[in-house]
Formats: structure tokens, sequence, C-alpha cells
């Protein structure tokens, strides 16, 4: 399979184009490139321009901040098949947040000025675009309730559902990286993975976790088993 044939079923897998046709699928992906990073490389900085809408090919890329007190907050892990850069893309204003590769990745790119050209000439694309923004408003919305509302064990085990649907059951994360994602010390989050452990739903290494039983933790994930 090509390159942007690739690139035309990651966009159709997307809310965003998945009532495209073939054909203007296939439009879209021609007018991409591909860009590679190693483990660690930072893709763009938090007020850099946003001059592209990139694609995971393979790999994984963490949506980034910082604190004041040094401290980072991860706030999204992106993995094959995943779209992000929407709002930079539009407006062209600065990042708001910082995207480094998790481990050596392949990007698909599709750069700011070709694709507005794109919408100007396809208007359709554009209102699905307005659709999926308010989709990650709704995204952002919930995340804020589970962090206010939610016990750690409701959204521990939703953030590891999340990252399991992109990577599989061999989560690469660290229980660190685990408690900024979350919203929870280190401490605490050791203490409910140790649990899990004792129960059999997950299995725990160093920089990884091995989830076992996802009947379990999708239970938990929506709050009917503690």
């Amino acid at each position: 399979m090509s390159t942007q044939a690739e690139f035309a079923v990651i966009l159709k897998m997307n809310p965003l184009f998945a009532d495209l046709g073939s054909e203007e699928l296939q439009r879209i992906a021609g007018l991409c490139h591909t860009q590679q990073l190693n483990a660690g490389e930072m893709l763009f900085q938090k007020g850099d321009e946003g001059g592209a809408l990139f694609g995971v090919r393979r790999g994984q890329i963490r949506i980034e901040t910082g604190a004041s007190d040094g401290s980072r907050l991860t706030l999204n892990f992106l993995g094959p098949g995943d779209l992000f850069g929407e709002v930079a893309v539009l407006d062209g204003q600065s990042r708001t947040a910082d995207a480094t590769a998790g481990e050596p990745t392949e990007l698909f790119v599709l750069r700011r000025e070709d694709f507005l050209g794109h919408l100007e000439r396809e208007p359709t694309v554009a209102v699905k675009l307005i659709a999926l923004l308010c989709q990650r408003i709704r995204w952002m919305s919930e995340r804020m309730e589970e962090s206010v509302l939610q016990p750690l064990p409701v959204r521990l085990a939703r953030r590891l559902c999340a990252l399991a649907a992109d990577f599989g059951a061999e989560v690469h994360i660290s229980q660190e990286q685990l408690g900024v994602f979350v919203g929870a010390a280190r401490e605490s989050v050791n203490r409910q993975l140790q649990s899990w452990r004792k129960d059999g739903i997950l299995d725990l290494h160093r920089g990884r976790i091995m989830l076992k039983n996802m009947g379990r933790l999708t239970a938990v994930a929506r709050n009917q088993e503690r």
C-alpha cells in the first residue's frame, strides 16, 4: 500500500473525513508528506506557529504542557491512526502545547496552506471539521469532570483503557507519567496498580504495564466496580 493510500485509510477512520468518498480522500491524502522523529524528539513547542495537521503513521506522540513549578502535564497520548493539530492549522495561531515523540515515530504531514486551499474548494470538509472541534471541546469537558468528580480508580482505569485502545495490552508508560496524566501522586497511582496486580487485572514492569483482564478494567472505568 502506498503512503498516500495509508493516509487515506487514516483519514477515513477519523470523524472529520469519515463520510467523504474514496476519491475525495485520495485527493486530500495526495497533499501530504511524511516526517520521521526519534524517541524524545520534539515535533513542536507551545508557542510555535501552527503550520500543519499531523497524522500518526506509527509510533507515539505525547501532547504536554509545563506548569509554573517546572513539572510536566501530559494532556494526551496519540498513536497510529490519530490526527492532531486541527486548531492551529486552521487559525494559524501558536501551538497551545508541546508535542514530543514517545518512541520512534513516523507522521503524515498536511501543510496549512495546502489544507486551507482544499477547504476553500470543498466546504463540506470545513463543516465536518467544525463538528470535530466541537467533539474535542466535549472531550476536554469530560476530562475536567473526571478530575473533579471521579475517584482515582475510575480515572486511572479510563486512561488505561484509552491507551490500550491505541497501543494494545502492553502500555509503555511510567507510573509517574500516568500520575501526571490522571492528576494524582505517583504513590497513589502505585497503590492502585499494585491492588489491581494482586487481583490479576494487570502486571507491572519497568516503564510498561501489561493489561491482563480488560473486562474488569472496563468495569472499573464505567464506575461499576472498584
